[in-house]
């Protein structure tokens, strides 16, 4: 009897989106599995995983009670689940005929609850899940539900920031070995790109990588450009000062 997962639709583009993360494979981190052991803790199950569904395996990049880095797609809980953006919820696997013979719920670790809730991807791809399984029969509630679905997304944002972070270093990589150095007008600092085109410095980062930028003024820019800001600011840090250090009238008898 087969166990394997309804096909997905876009499955090359999800596979696509999962290869972008690069973290197939990668060793445990903190950031992860403070999130599954968080899971675990708040559905009160012995098992949570965040699990990444790849083209023939699902691969656990954390895991809580539980010691197995990866199983076939065939048998995969989670291959089922990011079939559909809504959570997958199965309270007794065992009465349910899309598992009830699974080698996972037959033998170890004979999963009876399963709750599955899609990783998607800011362009919609479902790359895993984050879920959390007991060997009896139970559910969540409206509570764990929520706390769920909150955790899963914190998943998502830490896998972007990843992504960010490969891409600028892939930028500058590319930056470097291609030109060596990074020409700058020693005026007004621009930066000029490989077709002679001088541009500020954020806006050459943001066509080479996926940055974007927030703005603020330094200390030293603030005195140059705006030193009336900074002498009302004296101003009312001195009167501040002066109401706190004013002692206070004590009242006659």
């Amino acid at each position: 009897m087969g166990f394997g997962a309804p096909k997905i639709s876009n499955e090359e583009e999800r596979l696509r989106a999962l290869a972008e993360y690069r973290i197939l494979g990668t060793q445990p981190e903190q950031c992860y599995d403070d999130i599954t052991k968080i899971a675990s803790l708040t559905c009160g199950t012995p098992i949570s995983l965040m699990s990444l569904v790849d083209t023939d395996t699902q691969w656990f990049k954390s895991m809580c009670g539980f010691e197995t880095k990866e199983t076939s797609r065939d048998v995969s809980f989670c291959a089922h689940a990011i079939a559909s953006s809504e959570p997958l919820i199965v309270e007794d696997a065992l009465l349910d005929e899309r598992f009830k013979s699974n080698p996972l719920v037959v033998e170890e670790p004979k999963i009876r609850l399963y709750a599955g809730f899609p990783l998607q991807t800011p362009n919609d791809q479902r790359i895993g899940t984050l879920c959390v399984i007991d060997r009896k029969p139970g559910h969540l509630s409206d509570h764990q539900h929520q706390i769920m679905e909150a955790l899963s997304r914190q998943v998502v944002t830490l896998l972007e920031l990843r992504k960010r972070s490969i891409r600028l270093l892939d930028a500058l990589t590319h930056m470097h070995n291609t030109e060596g150095i990074l020409t700058t007008c020693s005026y007004c600092k621009e930066v000029r790109d490989s077709d002679g085109e001088w541009q500020h410095l954020e806006k050459y980062l943001s066509k080479i990588a996926d940055i974007r930028f927030s703005h603020g003024i330094c200390d030293l820019c603030m005195e140059k450009h705006f030193p009336d800001v900074l002498e009302v600011w004296s101003d009312d840090k001195l009167d501040l000062n002066s109401k706190k250090n004013k002692p206070e009238c004590k009242k006659s008898n």
